[in-house]
């Protein structure tokens, strides 16, 4: 993160404890709890999707911008996955506005909708597909592409590993590369150590669900104690 990025998102995260220490009633904090880890996972990605009208700029948008340059340059083809919806509306604006033309899908997509765009995808038309994490999960078969970039770390492993599975269909005859952009010194980066120390208990215990849904309120507020 910028300099000013890392002030916002510490600026958050001191909020954050702040509204916890004021709940103490056990079920509403854990769900209040859940919603501060939201914020700075969201202000991981962007700030514009905590303050709209901010103009501090984003670390990881730019390194999307540059990833995205280099692979076209190269004649490759990506799927780019985001959980936030947000999120992608901000990509694609970046896109629109470069002129990069890319097929997207989210869990509003209509199945006929969903079918076209895959269609138009696998025959050539855009480089980039973005889609939405959990639309990504299952039924699609995204061999054009040989890159992945998962744009912020989902709490269970196995459904990025879904996800990326799309473009390793039958049919794939290159290599395919997975990026994972995750903001240094932050709450992603503990979930990504999360997975490393679950991903067994998400692969039999796990699968399809919410490993956030299965840690303790303690568990989940040492994730926004830790700098």
């Amino acid at each position: 993160m910028s300099e000013e990025e890392k002030l916002f998102y510490e600026a958050l995260r001191q909020n954050a404890l702040e509204v916890l220490e004021n709940n103490r009633e056990k079920k509403a904090r854990h769900l209040q709890i859940l919603t501060e880890i939201m914020k700075l996972r969201q202000a991981c990605c962007n700030p514009k999707l905590i303050t709209p009208d901010t103009s501090i700029g984003s670390a990881k948008l730019e390194v999307f911008a540059s990833v995205v340059d280099d692979l076209l340059d190269g004649g490759h083809k990506a799927l780019i996955f985001s959980q936030f919806i947000g999120h992608l509306s901000i990509l694609r604006e970046h896109l629109d506005g470069k002129g990069i033309d890319y097929r997207y899908l989210d869990g509003a997509t209509s199945s006929a909708r969903r079918k076209q765009e895959v269609d138009r995808f696998q025959s050539g038309e855009g480089d980039l597909f973005l889609i939405s994490l959990k639309a990504g999960g299952l039924g699609l078969n995204l061999t054009a592409a040989d890159y992945v970039i998962h744009m912020d770390p989902w709490w269970n492993p196995a459904i990025e590993d879904q996800a990326s599975d799309r473009a390793h269909r039958i049919g794939q005859t290159r290599p395919v590369t997975i990026y994972r952009l995750v903001c240094k010194n932050t709450i992603e980066e503990q979930i990504v150590q999360l997975h490393q120390e679950k991903r067994d208990l998400a692969g039999s215990l796990l699968e399809g669900s919410d490993m956030s849904a299965k840690m303790t309120s303690e568990d989940l507020l040492d994730l926004i104690r830790r700098k």
